[in-house]
């Protein structure tokens, strides 16, 4: 979770010219300003129903989603706004999105990779490497923490084993006693005679 309050947020809808021509994408925009999400992206899927394959629409709804707390349909989301843009301004932003999206959810790795993607298309986005690097730390810390963790285990299984030997010598030790008390105590063979008074 640490890495999720570090992160900075581009989740600013997009705003094109074309959304002049979508009175829902612009009332998707005025619901989000006013921090009503849930409004937000419904203006917004109505967009992408009646326009399928809108990139604006679509990273907009994935940022209202996003806002919404809805991860996995907000990189949804983003994915459409991915497969669809033609810029490469906006391209960048969704992958720099789905890259936060995938950092609130833990999965370091993809986020890491859609971080990168953002940077193929702007390299001078210092947020988008910002990021990539918290998010690769990140990663590296909880490697590091996994192969203790592993290596504990492995000491303690260890222990385990030298307790197991420790309590396999000492019941041979015991039985060793055991067989030389009854060797001792053992009755007179028959051919022995017995003594005559």
């Amino acid at each position: 979770m640490r890495t999720i309050a570090i992160i900075s947020l581009f989740f600013f809808p997009a705003m094109v010219q074309a959304q002049s021509a979508s009175p829902e994408l612009q009332t998707g925009n005025r619901a989000y300003k006013q921090q009503q999400y849930a409004n937000a992206a419904e203006s917004y899927r109505k967009v992408l129903a009646r326009t399928p394959g809108n990139p604006v629409a679509g990273y907009n709804l994935g940022n209202a989603l996003f806002r919404d707390k809805r991860n996995g349909e907000a990189q949804q989301a983003y994915d459409q706004a991915i497969s669809a843009a033609r810029g490469t301004r906006l391209l960048s932003d969704a992958w720099y999105n789905k890259g936060v999206a995938l950092g609130a959810d833990q999965k370091l790795e993809e986020s890491i990779s859609a971080y990168k993607n953002a940077l193929r298309l702007n390299a001078s986005d210092t947020m988008a490497r910002d990021n990539l690097q918290r998010a690769m730390n990140e990663l590296k810390r909880r490697r590091e923490q996994e192969q203790q963790k592993q290596k504990k285990q492995n000491e303690q299984q260890k222990m385990s084993k030298q307790q197991v030997q420790q309590l396999l010598q000492a019941l041979q030790d015991q039985e060793r006693m055991l067989q030389q008390k009854v060797a001792k105590s053992r009755v007179p063979s028959p051919s022995q005679p017995d003594k005559d008074w």
